[in-house]
């Protein structure tokens, strides 16, 4: 099944997610580099266009540069953007939500002419649309995936409550509830937050209003108000 989110969890228990893209942002983007390329190979062969057979010979040098390491350069040394895919806002990562690596950009557009054939990268579409993260034949091999760039939202403004240290024992999806119940006050109505401040009365002993107080005084603590 095709699945636009991918969910990774790391070595230190950090669940990581990314949406991934699918064939017609990652075509669009292709484009625009492929408009990128020719316009630098048409003002250089203007340019060489009185070098004779030097000049042929430098512009098939920069003809091979381009079309092998243009994406290679801008994936690893530029945030795994080219200039196509920073329009669309995606990103090449490593499969596990990683930046892309030398070796994995190379073998991945390496690979692009098995994603060619049999001809205008049919292979590769058809590859995309079966995959279960739309990857690509050369994504396949390299173990990379492309994926939308996420824009950091500035963050919210917290409640004004005096932070308040937590009872002992709390454990940690405890913890990690309260926190998500503090940053989340502004999405839930206050009927909401009552209802899961009460479901914490076990281990806060008060309701409603106060239940809702105290833990978001806990939470701020948690988050490192003293």
């Amino acid at each position: 099944m095709l699945d636009t989110i991918c969910e990774v969890e790391t070595p230190e228990g950090i669940d990581l997610r990314a949406r991934v893209a699918g064939p017609v942002p990652r075509m669009l983007a292709f484009a625009v580099d492929l408009l990128y390329r020719s316009l630098i190979l048409m003002a250089l062969s203007i340019a060489l266009a009185f070098a004779g057979r030097a000049g042929w010979g430098i512009w098939l040098l920069c003809f091979f540069l381009l079309e092998w390491f243009y994406p290679v350069f801008f994936e690893v040394l530029r945030g795994g953007q080219t200039p196509g895919k920073k329009a669309f806002g995606l990103m090449v990562v490593n499969d596990n939500l990683t930046p892309i690596s030398w070796g994995a950009s190379i073998l991945r557009n390496l690979l692009r002419f098995a994603d060619f054939v049999p001809f205008a990268y049919v292979a590769g579409i058809v590859s995309m649309t079966l995959s279960h993260h739309f990857q690509r034949l050369g994504d396949m091999a390299a173990a990379t995936l492309v994926v939308y760039r996420q824009v950091d939202a500035a963050p919210l403004p917290l409640p004004e409550v005096v932070p308040l240290a937590p009872p002992r024992g709390l454990q940690q999806q405890d913890q990690r509830a309260i926190i998500d119940l503090l940053e989340r006050h502004r999405e839930l109505s206050e009927a909401r937050q009552y209802e899961l401040a009460n479901l914490l009365q076990p281990l806060t002993g008060k309701r409603d209003r106060a239940a809702l107080n105290y833990l978001r005084a806990v939470g701020n603590w948690l988050l490192g108000a003293r």
